[in-house]
């Protein structure tokens, strides 16, 4: 599998994404008027996906969402994690469970960096791939290729939820993914949330060593 990218936190992209997310808190702001370079990948994405243009506004309310939705996550990674180790799974079972830590996930940054709960619902809704698009193209960084290909194999993750007994054609590809693969790839979307957005992990919820140092 392709080697995995992620930046740094603490790059000068991070450090002008905070500096926008402070402006978008004074003010809500159109996403054909936020400064480069978010307002051409967005433009760009409402044309390829046909929504309605998103305007982009931070809000407390948003906030406390959006970490709602993180720890929804992170407890459904734990509850991955348990799964996998008490019996071996299917893929399309990972697969399923899987899609919708992701969701709740990329919902979350979505949500912390201006978007309506509302609209994720409208134009996100189980589609992990686009999910991880408009995310990528606000700041979050998550430049995972295998994370990439996996998105599209989970989308939309209600598939992976049905029974496709009789026709084999019928049935959606897993395009090579098992648990083993899987699982530290969301693990790596989960935590990439948690840096960004700075939300605390919930209770319960094993800190990574070198946060366990700090």
């Amino acid at each position: 599998m392709a080697k995995r990218e992620f930046p740094s936190s603490d790059s000068k992209i991070s450090t002008s994404r905070r500096a926008l997310l402070r402006g978008l808190t004074i003010a809500p702001v159109a996403a054909s008027a936020i400064a480069s370079p978010w307002s051409g990948a967005l433009a760009t994405l409402h044309q390829r996906y046909r929504d309605e243009p998103v305007t982009l506004a931070r809000t407390k309310e948003g906030r406390s969402v959006s970490r709602f939705r993180y720890h929804k996550a992170e407890r459904w990674m734990l509850a991955l994690d348990a799964d996998f180790l008490a019996a071996p799974r299917q893929p399309k079972e990972a697969l399923h469970q899987a899609g919708f830590v992701c969701q709740q996930a990329l919902c979350a940054y979505l949500l912390d960096v201006g978007f309506a709960d509302a609209w994720n619902a409208r134009h996100i809704k189980q589609d992990i791939a686009k999910a991880l698009t408009y995310a990528n193209a606000c700041g979050f960084g998550h430049d995972c290729p295998d994370m990439a290909r996996l998105a599209i194999v989970l989308s939309p993750y209600w598939k992976w939820g049905y029974h496709y007994d009789e026709w084999e054609e019928d049935r959606p590809r897993t395009g090579g993914f098992i648990p083993a693969t899987i699982k530290p790839l969301v693990r790596a979307l989960v935590d990439r949330v948690h840096d960004v957005t700075g939300h605390p992990r919930p209770k319960g919820c094993r800190l990574r060593p070198q946060e366990a140092r700090s």
